[in-house]
């Protein structure tokens, strides 16, 4: 065998070898670039999907708003009014009608399209005012806020008839979706914070938010395809 052909072999086998790392680095930036388009995708669908349930709940004479950087939907006091120190959804047939409608929009939003493969969690929060509530056997203004929560949670449950309870959506691994949580006096709106004490700014932060949160590509999966480009 010449030279030639020796080096003409070796040629061959360079160019070779520099087509697979192209090839290999094509599919590591492609593995990044659709991570990064699962992010906008998760994103742009839970915008779509509070502002439609903001947009019927409305139209229902229902005057929810958005909140947070388009991530939570809050339920105003004129809406679901909690006395001071109480916790179960109030009585009247008023409030009761329009929690069940806001469980019912839920459900049905969060299922078409099958928006919920693109959640992670949807929170019940429950709010308190500035007033300590003085109840040790359920840690104050704690567990007032997060009984809040679960009134809410268990009467859209009990209410919303079979095939349409929020307990029974699932997210992108197949876990519950829903879950509740409680903030005491933590995060006041932030329209009372210059006049937190009167009765107005007090009635507003006795309130319930929705929040929705996306699934996300995990942080080890963002660390091991940067470590793959690099």
């Amino acid at each position: 065998m010449s030279f030639s052909d020796i080096m003409a072999g070796l040629l061959v086998i360079f160019v070779l070898a520099v087509v697979a790392l192209v090839l290999e680095l094509m599919q590591k930036r492609q593995d990044w670039d659709e991570a990064i388009e699962e992010i906008a995708k998760a994103e742009q669908v839970r915008e779509d999907l509070l502002r439609e349930i903001e947009r019927e709940l409305n139209d229902k004479g229902i005057p929810v708003s958005i909140s947070e950087n388009d991530t939570v939907l809050r339920i105003p006091e004129d809406v679901l009014a909690f006395r001071s120190g109480k916790y179960r959804v109030p009585q009247d047939a008023h409030s009761q009608l329009v929690t069940l409608e806001i469980g019912r929009v839920l459900f049905a939003s969060i299922m078409k399209d099958d928006r919920r493969n693109y959640l992670d969690t949807v929170f019940v929060e429950g709010h308190t005012d500035k007033v300590p509530y003085r109840n040790a056997a359920i840690q104050e203004n704690w567990g007032l806020s997060t009984f809040r929560a679960i009134s809410v949670w268990r009467y859209w449950n009990e209410k919303l008839p079979e095939g349409q309870r929020l307990e029974d959506i699932h997210n992108h691994d197949e876990k519950k979706l829903f879950s509740v949580s409680g903030y005491a006096e933590t995060r006041p709106r932030l329209d009372t914070i210059q006049d937190p004490d009167s009765a107005e700014s007090l009635k507003k932060n006795r309130r319930i938010d929705i929040r929705f949160t996306i699934k996300r590509p995990s942080l080890a999966d963002f660390e091991r395809i940067k470590a793959q480009l690099n």
